[in-house]
């Protein structure tokens, strides 16, 4: 796997961010059976710069604790077969690593919500990371039934990791 990470943001997250979203990165690939080897970008930044990147890609003038960017489109999520036949499309031609997308996290919001939800930073920042996770193996949260698919699989991602509320 590379994860590309970049540390972009003035305030500073007092943990082991490197390492947190390793680990839900990877249980996350592994959960959903992703049968390759992937690339993903994850960019931690502040909420004027989240805020402009949800106005250019969204239409959205508001700063969000999270966006995400999948480079796959699936027919369903985490349907991975297929994607082969489309290789220059999805996969590094470099590595052979699938190119799941990017991530953009506000450190900022990761801090400001573990306080409103009264839990760690760090599981704001795993559950952002596994949110957002979901975002890019094709799930989505705009019906309800998707929304309870996608929280439980978030979920799922944080139990085995042990990371609570």
């Amino acid at each position: 796997m590379t994860l590309n990470l970049e540390y972009e943001a003035e305030t500073v997250l007092e943990l082991d961010y490197r390492s947190i979203i390793t680990k839900v990165v990877e249980k996350s690939l592994d959960l959903e059976r992703c049968p390759y080897e992937v690339e993903l970008n994850v960019i931690l930044t502040g909420n004027r710069e989240i805020q402009e990147i949800n106005k250019t890609y969204r239409n959205i003038d508001a700063s969000t604790d999270v966006l995400s960017f999948p480079m796959i489109h699936y027919e369903s999520p985490s349907d991975f077969s297929g994607l082969e036949e489309e290789a220059e499309d999805y996969f590094n031609p470099e590595t052979g690593e699938l190119l799941l997308g990017d991530i953009i996290i506000s450190v900022e919001k990761v801090m400001e919500q573990a306080v409103e939800y009264g839990h760690s930073e760090e599981r704001e920042l795993a559950f952002l990371t596994a949110h957002s996770m979901m975002h890019l193996f094709g799930y989505d949260h705009m019906e309800e039934e998707d929304r309870n698919i996608m929280e439980e699989r978030q979920k799922n991602v944080l139990d085995k990791l042990h990371i609570f509320r």
